[in-house]
């Protein structure tokens, strides 16, 4: 027996039960969400070959022209040394080439912000912000380092830079003559060469990283899912904190139901008459032109309720009328503050009219 109770506290301790949605959104809250840099990154690549694409012969023509300004200043290289002409020839090299770049790194930018908005979607939290003492600690900085998390990220760099390289050598290796060649042919044909060698080249890479990218995605799923499940433990101290404690919960309805009892009592004290069953069961009934139109009852109740129903009739001067079907059927049929029904008018009426000549004879 000791040794089944202690096995069911191992499995309580063990995370095999999915996440709840609370649980993913305080994950969300907290800043761990599913992400993937391997898919940004390849996001960012195809952004920047379409750029490159669709901006190739601005990026060139511009490229032409700050190249001619460079090559005619060749010529007279004792005069960029000069102060003023230092300042200027430094000022337009950047913006020759923040003209060439800009749209480009703009571009990139936006990638960026794309794949991380369709992996995470909007989210402002700055809870990764605050200062944990773990992160600054060396020890816990060590074990990091030499985490399981850590030496797949290593092997996954390791990987990647291994298949990237291999198919940038298969391409040098199938493209080497036309590359050897370039250096004899006309500066534009170089450039045009070059630009498709690059895209060719590009093209090779990008699809590369959309594998990769997609492989990461599935083993960074995997990996979130695995970290976000929960103890059974776990779930019955969620199922607390938003259902609330079952004790407390009991405690409250018992309040809650003494409260009802008290004012039910009280407005028994209110009553024209008490019909009874005689033993078990009581119905205190009402009837007051001003508010409704038919008689409506006070309170009802069967076994210890209906006594002390009774009781506070007795106290209180109320007529107790002995009708066993009627008090049966007003107990079942109709609620606390509710109108005595139709089908019951006749025999709720001659009740009340005999406690009324009961009082005129008094």
């Amino acid at each position: 027996m000791r040794l089944k109770m202690d096995l069911q506290l191992f499995s309580d301790l063990e995370k095999t039960e999915e996440p709840t949605p609370k649980k993913r959104r305080d994950a969300r809250e907290e800043g761990q969400v599913l992400q993937s840099r391997e898919v940004t990154g390849a996001f960012i690549l195809l952004a920047m070959f379409l750029g490159f694409k669709l901006l190739g012969k601005y990026i060139i023509s511009n490229l032409i022209d700050f190249m001619t300004v460079a090559y005619g200043a060749i010529e007279d290289v004792e005069s960029l040394f000069y102060e003023n002409n230092l300042m200027i020839g430094f000022t337009k090299v950047v913006a020759a080439l923040l003209t060439i770049m800009l749209p480009i790194l703009l571009i990139s930018f936006l990638a960026a912000l794309i794949a991380n908005y369709i992996q995470v979607g909007f989210l402002f939290t700055t809870k990764t912000l605050e200062v944990k003492l773990n992160r600054i600690n060396p020890v816990e900085g060590f074990k990091r380092w030499f985490s399981k998390k850590a030496l797949v990220e290593l092997l996954k760099s390791i990987f990647r830079i291994l298949v990237t390289g291999y198919v940038g050598y298969k391409f040098i290796k199938k493209n080497i003559t036309e590359i050897i060649n370039l250096s004899n042919l006309e500066f534009m044909l170089i450039l045009r060469n070059f630009a498709a060698m690059v895209f060719s080249f590009s093209t090779r890479i990008i699809g590369v990283f959309a594998i990769l990218a997609f492989l990461d995605y599935l083993f960074k799923w995997l990996e979130y899912e695995k970290e976000l499940k929960m103890t059974k433990q776990e779930i019955k101290e969620e199922h607390k904190q938003t259902e609330g404690d079952p004790l407390i919960k009991s405690r409250i309805r018992e309040s809650q139901r003494r409260i009802a009892m008290s004012r039910m009592m009280h407005d028994v004290r209110k009553a024209d008459v008490i019909i009874t069953n005689p033993t078990h069961i009581a119905v205190a009934i009402k009837y007051d032109e001003k508010l409704y139109q038919a008689p409506y009852v006070l309170a009802k109740g069967i076994g210890l309720v209906a006594e002390n129903i009774k009781k506070v009739g007795r106290e209180n001067s109320i007529i107790l009328v002995e009708n066993k079907a009627l008090a049966r059927t007003l107990y079942d049929t109709v609620e606390i503050g509710d109108l005595i029904p139709e089908d019951l008018y006749q025999a709720v009426a001659e009740v009340l009219a005999y406690v009324y000549s009961l009082r005129d004879d008094f």
